[in-house]
C-alpha cells in the first residue's frame, strides 16, 4: 500500500507506520541495513514541500517484537495499543487475514485486539519514546499528547491490505486510486536493496506488485490502484464520487447522476 501512504501524506494526513520487528534474520541483510533502508523509503514516501505544502513527513516507530517468531500476546497487544494511543489514530491498516506467513497473521491478530485494548479506561499501555514527545497541533482539530498516558482512543476504521504469501486473488471491499503515486511506490520498495536488490530470487516481486498496481487501477477505470477489505460497512454520504469520469469506460444507461 505504498501509493496509499504516499497519497495520504500527500493530502496531509498524519501517517505512522509501524514495524513490528526489525526484519531479521534475512539472508542479507542486518538489523542496521534495514533500519536505513526503512528510513529511505519513508523519505522516499514523504510529500516534496515544493510541490504538495500541505503535506507531512511519514514517520516510522519499530516496536521491537522477535522476527520469525511474532507471538499474539498481551504484551505484543498492550504494546501496539500504547502507539496507538500515543498517536491518536483513527484509521488502521493491517496485513490481510488469510496467509500462509505466521508472522503476518500473528501482527493482524494483535492489532486486531490492539483496537480494542487502546480504549480501555484506568489502565496504562507503554508508550515508546520517540511518540512521547510534545507534537504540534494537529491540524488545530486534535492535540497530539505529550502526556506518558495519552488517553483511550478505538480508532473508527480497520482496514486490510494484500500482502499474503497465499496465491490468492484479492476481492477487495474498495480499491483506493493511487495515479500519480506508482513512481514513489516502486522506489520505496527498491529501497529495501537486501531484500529486492541483492536478493535475486526477490527481484521479480517488485515487477509483480506494479503489476498488480496496475491491474487494480485498470478495475476502477484510473491508472493505478492498490486493494482494501474492510469487515465493517464502509458509509457513503452520496454517489457523486462514484459517478465521475473514472467510470467513462462503462457503457452510457439510459439514465444518469443528478
Amino acid at each position: 500500500m505504498g501509493g496509499t501512504i504516499a497519497r495520504l501524506a500527500e493530502q496531509g494526513h498524519d501517517v505512522l507506520l509501524l514495524d513490528m520487528t526489525d526484519g531479521e534474520p534475512t539472508p542479507y541483510g542486518s538489523p542496521e541495513v534495514r533500519a536505513q533502508e526503512a528510513a529511505a523509503a519513508a523519505e522516499i514516501l514523504s510529500p516534496d514541500p515544493a510541490t504538495h505544502p500541505g503535506g507531512r513527513p511519514v514517520r516510522r516507530v519499530q516496536l521491537g517484537l522477535r522476527n520469525r517468531s511474532v507471538e499474539h500476546t498481551i504484551e505484543a497487544r498492550h504494546a501496539v495499543a500504547g502507539v496507538i494511543r500515543a498517536h491518536q489514530a483513527e484509521i488502521l491498516f493491517v496485513p490481510y487475514f488469510e496467509d500462509a506467513h505466521p508472522d503476518h497473521r500473528a501482527v493482524t491478530r494483535i492489532v486486531e485486539d490492539a483496537r480494542f485494548d487502546a480504549k480501555l479506561t484506568s489502565l496504562d499501555m507503554p508508550i515508546p519514546p520517540e511518540l512521547a514527545r510534545p507534537e504540534a497541533q494537529d491540524s488545530g482539530l486534535r492535540a497530539r499528547s505529550s502526556s506518558p498516558n495519552p488517553p483511550p482512543i478505538y480508532p473508527r476504521w480497520l482496514f486490510y491490505y494484500y500482502c499474503t504469501h497465499l496465491r490468492i486473488s484479492p476481492q477487495p471491499t474498495f480499491v483506493f486510486d493511487v495515479t500519480g503515486c506508482e513512481a514513489k511506490k516502486e522506489a520505496a520498495i527498491r529501497a529495501y536493496h537486501s531484500q529486492f536488490g541483492v536478493n535475486e530470487r526477490n527481484r521479480q516481486v517488485v515487477d509483480w506488485v506494479i503489476a498488480g498496481t496496475r491491474f487494480f487501477g485498470s478495475r476502477i477505470g484510473t491508472a493505478a490502484g492498490e486493494p482494501f477489505f474492510a469487515r465493517e460497512p464502509v458509509g457513503l454520504s452520496d454517489f457523486g464520487s462514484l459517478a465521475t469520469e473514472r467510470g467513462a469506460q462503462a457503457p452510457p444507461a439510459a439514465g444518469r447522476h443528478r
